[in-house]
């Protein structure tokens, strides 16, 4: 992918129109209004081709969109169309320069200011963590990325001291550059489909933080794939693990379950002081060690919706909404999250292709009963997994079931859990094909509950 990363920033576009070239956008989802709404203020109005278009004037790829596409000099894709499928070959080949926004919006920043954080799960909650950190601190900072706004969208723009930008693997391929500081959470395969392999997902992952720029690396030391591919993770790294700094309790005003989220905390704040060191900030430096001014910060924090969310208890058994759970890694830190008590866990959607025999061993692994309710499309591979995964002598065992639907799985776990356990919606695979995305899931999870109550 190095040589596919373009140099070209926002304004480099503006150029091109002027020299006689055409932009192409191609896919308008929340991203590509973004650039849409950018373009349109460097007075740009570009080619708008998208897979299923919603709205008149956007051409359908398959139906002559990707025939415009080609005669443009740059073309902005959005993060979900992979750059290596045959339409981005075809692209390519015909001299097209594929970029993403965010990586136009990163080849002109003060990348000294913005710290980047990636990881195939604890992203989104390490991002908001930082930044409300920041806020606390008393600076003014944009969070945004993959979870959030575009930091090159005029709508979002704004005098800043600082920008957490989370980045997915998506939109890693994307990037020319690195900046002085960024942030890795995890390592777990995931996304295959679009990346092609596991190891391609890795490299893509982790490109993030080591393209020229690059400098220091907060990373997760307890993830030993993280650790095997230390090459992969820049000039610099600093290990970051859940049990570092055991007297530390200021993370405990940020109101989040698990030990996880506490090296999850542990990470932001290895993040904050590196960026307050980026750029001579001393009072940042300072008040990130101070664990009194880092408490004070903390408070007021709102966890991400759908993140190890109660959302009801029916007849003693409480419901936990973590939809946003779409893979392994937070699903077992999920549950994690829950020892000594009974867990019914309903899990399954988007079959991603990702081996789930971790997640059948660890839920193996639990001393306490755990009754595993599987969903489409998933929901056959996840319970084959359980079914060639042994119990040890040591572990109460588990059972599992597959079920047509959320509402019947709900049924089926609240029934198991009464009188006093627990119902988790930890999917460990996205709803697409089956939900608008994970709050819809959520909700649904929280409306068939509701329906239980007397």
């Amino acid at each position: 992918m190095t040589t596919m990363r373009p140099t070209l920033g926002w304004s480099d576009l503006h150029q091109k129109v002027q020299a006689g070239g055409r932009i192409g956008l191609w896919g308008l989802g929340k991203e590509g209004h973004a650039s849409l709404r950018k373009l349109r203020t460097l007075g740009i109005e570009p080619v708008q081709v998208d897979d299923n278009p919603a709205e008149e004037g956007v051409l359908k790829t398959a139906d002559g969109g990707l025939d415009a596409l080609e005669r443009c000099q740059v073309v902005i894709k959005t993060p979900g169309i992979s750059p290596y499928t045959p339409q981005a070959d075809r692209l390519r080949a015909a001299g097209v320069t594929l970029a993403g926004g965010l990586g136009l919006w990163m080849n002109e920043a003060d990348l000294a200011r913005v710290v980047v954080v990636t990881g195939t799960k604890g992203k989104s909650t390490t991002s908001s963590v930082l930044g409300h950190l920041l806020r606390g601190l008393g600076r003014k900072v944009m969070v945004g990325g993959n979870f959030g706004a575009a930091p090159y969208d005029p709508d979002q723009a704004g005098d800043y001291d600082y920008w957490v930008i989370e980045v997915s693997s998506y939109t890693a391929t994307d990037l020319a550059v690195t900046p002085p500081v960024t942030a890795v959470t995890s390592l777990h395969p995931d996304h295959l489909p679009w990346h092609g392999d596991v190891e391609r997902y890795y490299r893509d992952k982790l490109s993030a933080t080591a393209q020229p720029g690059a400098d220091l690396t907060v990373a997760n030391g307890d993830s030993e794939p993280l650790r095997h591919r230390a090459d992969l993770l820049g000039p610099r790294l600093r290990w970051v693990g859940e049990s570092d700094d055991p007297a530390a309790t200021w993370m405990e005003h940020l109101g989040l379950p698990g030990r996880h989220n506490r090296r999850n905390a542990l990470i932001a704040r290895a993040a904050l002081r590196a960026l307050g060191e980026a750029n001579a900030d001393q009072e940042l430096v300072k008040k990130a060690a101070d664990d009194q001014a880092l408490a004070a910060a903390a408070e007021g924090f709102i966890p991400l919706p759908s993140r190890l969310t109660p959302v009801g208890t029916v007849d003693g058994v409480t419901f936990i909404d973590d939809s946003l759970s779409t893979n392994v890694l937070p699903t077992l830190a999920a549950l994690d999250s829950f020892t000594g008590r009974r867990v019914a866990l309903i899990v399954g959607g988007q079959d991603r292709g990702i081996d789930y025999t971790p997640l059948a061993q660890g839920v193996r692994d639990r001393a306490e009963p755990t009754f595993v309710l599987t969903l489409p499309d998933s929901g056959p591979r996840i319970s084959q997994a359980f079914e060639t995964t042994e119990t040890t002598e040591t572990t109460q065992g588990s059972e599992t079931t597959d079920c047509p639907d959320l509402d019947t799985a709900v049924k089926e776990a609240f029934a198991w859990a009464r009188p006093d356990g627990i119902v988790l919606l930890s999917p460990a695979a996205p709803s697409f094909g089956h939900f608008r995305d994970y709050r819809d899931r959520g909700d649904h999870f929280t409306a068939a509950m509701r329906r239980l109550a007397p």
